[in-house]
């Protein structure tokens, strides 16, 4: 029995081998016989229908015996490798799929429904890899090599992209896709998610409309992106929104939005552009609201100036466990910046230019919810004063290893309620009622 299983395995990668050494074949013979002028001139749908019928008559030439089957796969793949991603085409094509991990040629993983499961797709070697990360990076006006073996870029939906490769990874580029679908998740589908309640949505909504300044906080694939891009959807269309972006990714769908994305230097070190250099420059752009897609340095002190000099209703994330970390966070990343400003000062900033901090996490077992919804209410000696609007408990984990809890309004009202009636926003004082409000 051992060695009729031992001999199955054997056949199947030879056969596997055999299959792989066939593609590469035809890949070759389907580059030389291409006319790269008239490929130029086809559009996208036209030219595939046209390479498909070159790529089955280089199929019939060869002597080789494919069933029906496994010619469509060949002739897929040779199409995906000649004009999308090669083998990552599979995984792109699955919506279910949130995360794609590369660890090597031979190890990539995908997280489908909060979960991490390891895949059957796989690079022929690292050069392979390589040239697919070169693909996608030099899309973007981006590149990576030995000079720089860190990148940011994306994909046309929008997906982030982050790539790292030898010397500095050990074991063969690393690459993290964070899928953004062309169909962003919209208000109601975090709502039938229990992301939130209908509440807290009322909440933010009118926080948006009252132009207060608002930073959702959150760790990495926590939804603070999904979040972000949720709440914009409540911006005015008759507002002049400036965005700025490592990697734009954003989906804002208002008509007057101009979109601004760092630069990095070119290979002689020079030529960067920086998020503090993109925040600067949008204060002379005549912005109504200033969007910076992660605050991650000194770009956070300008960034609260111009929320403290009549840029109201800006929005931005950070990286933070919980709302206070998040006002830590902050204070270091203003530091970062490198002025000598004492700390009561800095926290006073603070105080001044955020109204709101919205919490958002991933808990065990994938569910995302929005943890805390905190006022930052002003200064008291030399601390920030914040209370919890609405917040989230967990109380366990269900049968299926996903966390349980319930959505609770804390029972404080907004100090803030007097700009969203003038604004035009009118939310029963029902709303904050301590009790509550939804049970997972």
């Amino acid at each position: 029995m051992k060695n009729a299983a031992y001999a199955t395995r054997t056949s199947e990668v030879s056969k596997e081998v055999e299959f792989e050494n066939l593609k590469r074949r035809i890949h070759g013979k389907l580059v030389d016989k291409l006319d790269l002028t008239r490929v130029s001139e086809l559009e996208g749908d036209t030219l595939r229908r046209e390479i498909r019928l070159v790529v089955e008559h280089l199929c019939d030439t060869e002597d080789t015996l494919l069933n029906r089957n496994e010619r469509e796969r060949l002739v897929d793949e040779v199409l995906d490798e000649t004009f999308g991603l090669g083998p990552l085409e599979l995984l792109l094509k699955d919506h279910t799929i949130s995360d794609i991990l590369i660890n090597g040629p031979r190890n990539i993983y995908v997280e489908r429904r909060g979960k991490m499961e390891k895949t059957n797709v796989v690079f022929r070697d690292n050069t392979h890899l390589m040239q697919i990360i070169d693909r996608i990076v030099s899309k973007v006006g981006r590149r990576v090599d030995e000079t720089c073996p860190m990148v940011d870029a994306r994909l046309p939906d929008g997906s982030r992209v982050n790539a790292i490769i030898p010397p500095l990874a050990l074991d063969g580029a690393a690459v993290s896709i964070r899928r953004f679908g062309s169909n962003p998740l919209k208000l109601e589908d975090l709502l039938n998610y229990k992301a939130f309640t209908p509440e807290m949505v009322m909440l933010l909504e009118g926080a948006i409309k009252a132009r207060l300044n608002i930073i959702i906080s959150g760790g990495t694939g926590s939804g603070k992106t999904t979040l972000l891009n949720t709440l914009s959807s409540f911006i005015s269309n008759a507002d002049r929104i400036v965005t700025i972006e490592d990697a734009a990714e954003l989906q804002l769908q208002q008509d007057h939005v101009v979109r601004l994305e760092t630069r990095p230097p070119n290979i002689e070190g020079k030529g960067a552009v920086t998020a503090t250099d993109l925040v600067r420059n949008a204060l002379r752009m005549r912005p109504e609201r200033i969007i910076i897609g992660e605050c991650r340095g000194p770009e956070t002190l300008d960034m609260l100036q111009a929320m403290n000099t009549g840029h109201e209703g800006s929005l931005t994330t950070i990286h933070a466990n919980s709302p206070r970390d998040g006002v830590a966070r902050i204070e270091t990343m203003i530091m970062m910046a490198g002025f000598e400003m004492p700390l009561k000062a800095m926290r006073q900033q603070i105080a001044s230019g955020v109204d709101l901090i919205v919490q958002a996490n991933r808990l065990q077992g994938g569910p995302r919810k929005i943890t805390h919804i905190a006022e930052v209410v002003g200064m008291e000696q030399d601390t920030v004063v914040m209370q919890n609007i609405y917040q989230y408990i967990q109380e366990g984990i269900d049968e299926n290893g996903r966390a349980r809890g319930r959505f609770e309004a804390t029972g404080i009202r907004p100090s803030f309620m007097d700009r969203l009636e003038a604004a035009g926003v009118r939310l029963p004082s029902s709303a904050f009622r301590q009790r509550t409000m939804m049970e997972d």
